[in-house]
């Protein structure tokens, strides 16, 4: 199936070359293009339940046909890969009945991912025809605007009651309780919002959070990084105080290549973000509790 150009520019999951470093660049870039302006904006993560299970086949086969024009043999290979799926579970011994998958896609499959992507492709538009900013990684979507009055704050209030209706009528769960939402401005910026202390999701009132995280990374009114960097660091010191308890079996070489891998993964994690942290905050990912440095204490042990 060659690609027919509607899956969204902004919907990074199972694309090459798109990654969560990348989808987490392009929201920062926008975000600090808005903060650059003087001007501070609300960033709003939403929830979404089960969503690779609550897809319905007939809307995704009609979509697959009428948005993407996959039709003939092609249309008809995907029928059969998604009807007729059978599961069961089995526990302690004992197994469950066998039950019609009547729903959903494989996650774990190569085809899963795609057909997700391809169900969920509308809703960019969507998005986009309410002025609003957006990022989507698979089930994950960042809805974000620049705030210069009350106006803007209702355009991303109703833009997130049609997505809640898209979801609704396409079969899917969107949980605006469990949605969060942070406000990203300048100290005095922010002191403009005193009296509000949140946005309304859905129909759901979510007060601002301290921090949010998305795609793995802590993010913080400033846009600081402080929070996400003492994440990682007390990750990793964690992780190096957990190898200590065997590092008595382990050789040298063992020990500090378990602690480089234990803690680079950490350090490495969508690293792009952190140009132009504090130096302080470069300071404790460098510090004596990085693997590097602390082999000396693995020789005492």
């Amino acid at each position: 199936m060659a690609a027919s150009g509607r899956f969204s520019p902004l919907q990074s999951a199972y694309r090459k070359h798109h990654s969560t470093e990348t989808a987490l660049l392009k929201i920062m870039d926008d975000l600090y293009r808005i903060i650059d302006d003087r001007r501070s904006a609300v960033l709003v993560g939403l929830d979404l339940s089960a969503a690779f299970d609550t897809i319905e086949h007939e809307i995704l086969i009609e979509r697959l046909e009428s948005v993407f024009g996959v039709t003939g043999s092609a249309c008809e290979w995907l029928k059969s890969y998604l009807k007729g799926r059978e599961q069961f579970v089995v526990a302690g011994g004992e197994r469950s009945a066998t039950t019609r998958c009547m729903f959903g896609v494989p996650q774990g499959s190569v085809l899963g991912p795609f057909l997700f992507s391809v169900y969920v492709s509308p809703i960019s538009e969507l998005i986009a025809s309410h002025g609003v900013q957006y990022h989507q990684y698979a089930d994950d979507t960042q809805l974000y605007v620049a705030v210069k009055s009350d106006s803007d704050i209702k355009k991303l209030e109703q833009c997130t009651i049609a997505v809640r209706d898209w979801f609704t009528t396409n079969g899917m769960l969107l949980n605006p309780d469990k949605s969060e939402a942070l406000l990203i401005a300048r100290k005095t910026n922010a002191e403009k919002f005193a009296g509000g202390v949140g946005v309304c999701v859905a129909g759901s009132d979510i007060t601002f959070a301290v921090q949010l995280k998305s795609l793995g990374v802590t993010l913080d009114q400033n846009l600081s990084f402080d929070q996400h960097v003492g994440n990682i660091v007390k990750s990793s010191n964690y992780n190096i105080r957990s190898l200590r308890h065997i590092r008595p079996m382990l050789d040298k070489t063992v020990a500090n290549t378990i602690a480089c891998s234990i803690v680079s993964t950490r350090l490495d994690y969508c690293n792009a973000l952190l140009y132009n942290t504090s130096a302080k905050n470069i300071q404790r990912l460098q510090s004596s509790k990085h693997p590097g440095a602390s082999s000396s204490r693995y020789k005492e042990t």
